[in-house]
């Protein structure tokens, strides 16, 4: 089973058979309020009539179409519609099945790029420490979590780290992003410094770095970063699999920062998590670049399911339900007060932290000597017994509920977390 303790999980499994709305319902009918979107996937909330039929339509119509040197219309309308949520910010998408191969396909985007320009000697990659871009061999290479990828022998050279921006004695219960720390993006002028600018292809980070248990971003860091990127040119991958189609209240977290990078990896809530697919948005010049290749394939890249009927037809389905049903604006309205909710734990026993933006929240505990990441897991596993799914890594509990949540489930959801946290050993 993936990132699961498989041991541990079969001495007590947790299973789900369904879901519908802001609830799973496991194998007896018993409701399970969902505190993370499955995996920050499901922002339009579960089984929706509208994905579904879409869905339905689709695999009756056209169950499966190559993506090699032909297409089919829902992959362009597809690709137009997400160009127009981003606010025609970018000019092209292109299209993988996972945030994982977003991440690998904007790298080698990347080195194209620089190829095609007469600069293939920027192959180095800057990321952050404690930042995550899935599981394939390049975003493990410019993962900063060393769980991820210290079993798996040598990665990919030429990939430095810039500081996380976590830090409890400054910033510890901020309410959104904190003051302390946007000094830390000058950081890119040391390694700069000590790699010259002409030997790096780009910068890539999360916007906020969710997976490592959500640290915001300082206010004013990424502003500095795209001026620095600028400044050297390097270009800047935003990795909003996790932030992007709504989880900051806005369609994608470079909106939420009023910060444009050169390529942004997106999936999970691209389809609400109906249908795997990730896209790779991209500005217009580095398509125009890859098309001064020379006659025949420019981009020699994709995959056997790019732009699968299926999963086009959800992300369709996806962007009408955000129009029709206005979710960004209803996320909007629910942020306030999920703050509030979030930051009423504070004083509880063990809570060191608590942290907030858009509808995402932290709950860091202080971890039990010698069993980092026990006192999390524990939480964890009496919050499913009492009907409520958390997520956690390490010693940090992160939520992010579907944007159609309101006021009850969010007291549902702290009620339950405040009762597991004052009795927690």
């Amino acid at each position: 089973m993936p990132f699961t303790a498989n041991r541990d999980y079969k001495e007590a499994p947790r299973v789900v058979a369904s879901a519908a709305g802001m609830y799973y319902r496991d194998q007896q009918g018993r409701e399970i309020l969902d505190g993370t979107a499955g995996l920050w996937c499901v922002p339009l909330g579960h089984s929706h009539p509208t994905i579904v039929r879409a869905v339905q339509q689709a695999v009756a119509t056209l169950d499966y179409a190559p993506a090699f040197q032909m297409g089919h219309p829902a992959a362009f309308e597809l690709a137009e519609q997400l160009i127009a949520f981003s606010g025609h910010q970018f000019g092209q998408v292109f299209y993988t099945n996972s945030g994982s191969e977003a991440v690998d396909t904007a790298m080698k985007m990347v080195l194209a790029y620089h190829r095609v320009r007469g600069e293939a000697q920027r192959t180095r990659f800057i990321s952050r420490e404690r930042g995550y871009h899935g599981v394939g061999f390049g975003g493990m290479s410019v993962g900063g979590l060393p769980a991820n990828r210290k079993h798996f022998g040598n990665l990919l050279g030429g990939v430095d780290y810039l500081p996380h921006t976590h830090n409890l004695e400054k910033n510890a219960f901020s309410r959104g992003l904190p003051e302390y720390g946007t000094h830390l993006a000058d950081e890119l002028e040391r390694i700069v410094a000590l790699h010259d600018a002409s030997t790096i292809a780009a910068v890539i980070v999360e916007p906020l770095s969710g997976s490592a248990g959500v640290i915001l971003p300082p206010k004013g860091y990424l502003k500095r970063l795209r001026e620095l990127c600028d400044k050297h040119g390097i270009l800047l991958i935003f990795d909003e699999v996790i932030t992007g189609f709504g989880r900051m209240a806005t369609p994608f977290a470079a909106d939420f920062f009023d910060v444009r990078p050169d390529l942004m990896t997106t999936a999970k809530g691209l389809t609400n998590g109906v249908v795997p697919m990730g896209a790779v948005f991209s500005r217009s010049m580095i398509y125009d670049t890859l098309m001064q290749s020379p006659a025949g394939i420019e981009f020699f890249h994709g995959y056997t399911y790019s732009g699968h009927p299926l999963a086009c037809a959800a992300g369709l389905a996806s962007l009408q339900v955000f129009k029709e049903e206005k979710v960004l604006e209803h996320a909007q309205s629910m942020t306030a007060y999920w703050e509030d909710a979030l930051h009423s734990l504070k004083g509880l026993p063990h809570v060191i932290d608590l942290r907030n933006v858009g509808l995402i929240g932290a709950i860091e505990l202080e971890s039990i000597p010698g069993k980092p990441g026990a006192r999390a897991m524990a939480a964890y596993k009496q919050a499913f017994a009492e009907g409520v799914l958390v997520r956690t890594t390490g010693d940090i509990i992160a939520l992010s509920p579907p944007l159609i949540l309101e006021k009850q489930h969010i007291d549902l959801l702290f009620g339950k977390l405040h009762q597991i946290l004052k009795n927690l050993a």
